[in-house]
């Protein structure tokens, strides 16, 4: 009969493996990386764009459909594209970023794999090579007829 587990053991268990480590540290990390992108987005980038476009404040960039009518109570109903544009902005930002750490990180196990594999070749060529089947057939053969 199996023996039962604790709902607690299971996940200590759970939590202690690197795979969900790995994934809380990205998580925070990322949080982190996404603040800075963001910033770099609304603080840098919007700008420069807003003064080709005539000095706009792109993320503030909206088409009104409904103006604000405090008397009758109405709020402001608009298209804030500028605020689309920022998001599309900090998404290509995070994604080239991402793919460049990937990339690099992708191109550091190729070269560590491929000194790896020199290493073993040349561990190889020192080796003498086993002789081969026909070989050691005539050896055989050869130590028979000395005798």
């Amino acid at each position: 009969m199996a023996e039962k587990t604790s709902f607690w053991s299971d996940f200590k268990t759970f939590i202690a493996r690197g795979n969900v480590m790995d994934m809380a540290v990205g998580v925070v990390v990322g949080g982190a990386f996404t603040a800075i992108v963001n910033s770099l987005v609304g603080d840098i980038i919007n700008p420069l764009i807003g003064k080709l476009f005539g000095g706009v404040d792109l993320s503030a960039a909206k088409v009104v459909l409904t103006a604000a009518d405090e008397e009758a109570g109405i709020a402001e109903v608009a298209i804030r594209y500028g605020a689309m544009i920022q998001a599309i902005l900090n998404f290509l930002i995070v994604a080239l970023c991402v793919f460049a750490v990937v990339r690099f990180i992708n191109r550091l196990k190729d070269k560590m794999k491929k000194e790896e594999e020199e290493a073993a070749e040349e561990e190889k060529e020192e080796e003498p090579a086993e002789p081969s089947e026909e070989v050691l057939l005539l050896r055989e053969i050869r130590d028979s007829l000395q005798k």
